[in-house]
């Protein structure tokens, strides 16, 4: 039981690093909430999770295998990943905004989640590091700790795209963007701190 609830809040913060992380999602959530409906968020989030989905399976199917002997060179990468995009969340922190101008309407809202997901470098980047390495790690312990931390990855998205389409759908947002680049300075230091510690059990006995 701790082993799970130790990967889900793992998957829930590393999660929440990339769904505060502005980006293509960020602006389809916000273009559609405009229309009202504060279930814009989950929506996108859906479609998201579709490309999530299929990355996972692949992982979980082929990936991991022919992986396995690389799985060091992999977790190195990862490491070294996060501490990178730590650094570039609190550099983007400071100008971050949450209430940038938006035009327009993102159509079907799962469709705009999984095109937004797939056609983002971002995306491919962090699934060719951190998430591969993290699923890996996550499968050492069985299929069901790197499913536990694929669902710890997803409320973090479903949780703050709810959070950005319901205050978007009142005509105002919940976070000022002095709270939203703290957060995100936060998120930053530990994906730094995170980072440095996995990438010291590779190398500490």
């Amino acid at each position: 039981m701790y082993d799970i609830l130790q990967t889900f809040s793992l998957g829930l913060v590393i999660g929440l690093t990339g769904a505060l992380a502005p980006g293509p999602m960020l602006v389809a959530t916000i273009n559609a909430s405009i229309s009202g409906d504060w279930k814009i968020g989950p929506k996108v989030v859906v479609g998201h999770m579709i490309a999530e989905s299929v990355i996972f399976l692949l992982i979980v199917l082929g990936l991991a295998t022919l992986a396995l002997p690389y799985t060091t060179a992999i977790a190195v990468i990862g490491g070294i990943a996060l501490i990178v995009f730590g650094a570039l969340t609190i550099a983007g922190s400071r100008e971050a905004s949450i209430n940038g101008p938006v035009t327009g309407t993102a159509g079907n809202p799962y469709v705009a989640g999984l095109v937004t997901s797939v056609a983002n470098p971002y995306f491919w980047i962090w699934w060719l590091t951190i998430g591969s390495a993290m699923v890996i790690a996550g499968l050492a312990g069985g299929i069901v700790l790197a499913a536990v931390f694929m669902v710890g990855h997803w409320c973090a998205d479903i949780g703050w795209f709810t959070l950005v389409s319901a205050g978007i759908s009142q005509g105002r947002t919940i976070l000022s963007d002095t709270s939203y680049r703290r957060i995100m300075g936060v998120c930053g230091v530990f994906l730094i701190l995170f980072g440095a510690y996995y990438l010291s059990t590779l190398f500490v006995p």
